[in-house]
């Protein structure tokens, strides 16, 4: 059943509307749980009929506390539930299919308060109460209580718990007026106060629940500060692996130009010898400074990762520039060099400037381990919802034994049959960073002098 009430309506602020209303308090979510709980207790304890009146959080831990109920007492019993969304309806209705629930679905409008409100309403001749919770807006939150003390952060709700007749028939007309069935009889009206013993008993209850729960948020709280001392742990021990790595990486280099130092200082050495040492130390160089640049470019990305940005970019926009940019090297190298990407290719969500540095990385680093008079190729296609960029060579492969790592930091192939390429061995672990951030993956299948394909998914945009 769908139900359309005015706009303005708001249980709420009917049981805050006179001078006899009790006053709000902030709550938990937790704290309204364990509420509702020990109002179902007592009822379940007291074998209490009632009629109940509920709109709670979405959730089966709520859902589950008005089937607990149901159950225990079918017979006498009415429940009136309301839902805001129609898929929460659909599941709530499957799970109970009592003649004495009954499902209605609330329309309001965006601006509803109602909207922002929870209910748990009892009313039977020997016990009524309700049980009111407001969402208010974060800047509405009173930055202290009544009682002048600081709110918990937690505390997201005000909330109002009450068993005055007076109050609760006040709130139970607003109901009958707008979002009762028509056909409903609404002559109920309420007793002035409950049972002495039966407020105690729920007090006494509810005193139970808030217990259960706080030491089940302390156990929680416990377990996730255990969890981040390992987490900590664990990313102290890698940062520790990844400073020896680091370190023995610059020693490497080095080591090497300090050996050709300490050799071209020998007064006997030949031209040809001398030549050789100085292009080992150009080379040593190189590779230290590409392992400087490729670190700082690693920290950088990690440091930026929670609060990189992701951006729609066409691959026909980012691989011919790049492609066009190797040509020269790949043409004295005797190589062939060629890409095919449809320009009909959705775009992909990429980092911010990230799908130019994957292609550069993988097109770099196929033209290194390729022969010369070798090919390479790239190319793009459409494969579900991402789409899938290929970089394949008929270079010198990879072993089996190196593809599990082939993605680590540091990691670098020494081919036996050509001498070391050089490089840092981070220009897969960055590419690895950027697509996975970006919500794809990478994939390598490789065959020892055969060639290598490099596989790139990046999730496709649609376009509006």
């Amino acid at each position: 059943m769908n139900v359309s009430p005015a706009p303005d309506l708001s249980l709420y602020q009917l049981a805050l509307g006179e001078q006899d209303s009790p006053d709000a308090f902030p709550l938990t979510s937790a704290t309204l749980l364990s509420l509702v709980k020990s109002q179902v207790d007592l009822l379940i304890e007291q074998q209490i009929a009632a009629t109940l009146w509920v709109k709670l959080p979405p959730g089966g831990i709520w859902q589950s506390e008005v089937i607990r109920y149901n159950c225990a007492l079918d017979a006498g019993t009415r429940i009136y539930t309301y839902h805001l969304d129609k898929n929460n309806l659909k599941i709530a209705e499957e799970k109970n299919q009592s003649s004495s629930v009954h499902h209605l679905y609330l329309q309001l409008p965006a601006e509803s308060q109602l909207k922002r409100e929870y209910f748990f309403i009892v009313l039977s001749p020997l016990f009524c109460s309700i049980i009111l919770a407001y969402r208010p807006q974060k800047k509405q939150m009173e930055p202290k209580s009544a009682a002048g003390v600081n709110q918990k952060k937690t505390a997201s709700l005000l909330g109002i718990t009450c068993f005055e007749g007076k109050i609760i028939q006040r709130v139970l007309d607003g109901i009958y007026r707008e979002i009762a069935p028509e056909e409903l009889s609404k002559d109920f009206v309420c007793p002035t106060t409950p049972k002495p013993e039966l407020i105690n008993k729920l007090l006494a209850k509810q005193i139970k629940r808030q217990d259960e729960i706080s030491r089940q948020v302390i156990t929680q709280k416990v377990a996730k500060v255990q969890q981040q001392n390992h987490n900590l742990q664990n990313s102290l021990a890698n940062r520790d692996e990844y400073l020896n790595h680091l370190c023995q990486e610059l020693r490497t280099p080095l080591t090497h130009m300090k050996t050709a130092l300490s050799l071209l200082n020998s007064p006997n050495m030949k031209p040809p010898q001398r030549q050789r040492y100085l292009q080992m130390l150009n080379t040593q160089c190189d590779r230290q400074n590409s392992l400087i640049n490729g670190v700082l470019e690693l920290v950088r990305m990690e440091r930026n990762l929670d609060e990189t940005a992701l951006e729609p970019v066409h691959l026909a926009d980012v691989v011919p520039g790049v492609v066009s940019t190797y040509q020269p090297l790949a043409q004295e190298k005797g190589m062939m060099l060629a890409y095919t990407i449809p320009s009909e290719l959705p775009p992909v969500q990429c980092v911010s400037g990230g799908l130019r540095q994957i292609v550069i990385n993988l097109l770099a680093n196929s033209i290194k381990f390729t022969s010369n008079g070798g090919q390479v190729w790239v190319r793009a296609r459409l494969q579900g919802d991402y789409v899938q960029l290929e970089v394949r060579d008929t270079g010198i492969g990879i072993s089996d034994n190196d593809l599990p790592q082939i993605f680590d930091r540091f990691y670098r192939v020494h081919p036996a049959t050509t001498e070391d390429p050089g490089g840092a061995g981070l220009g897969l672990t960055i590419v690895q960073h950027l697509v996975q951030v970006s919500g794809g993956s990478v994939t390598v299948k490789s065959k020892l002098m055969e060639g290598s394909t490099f596989t790139v998914n990046l999730p496709k945009v649609t376009e509006s």
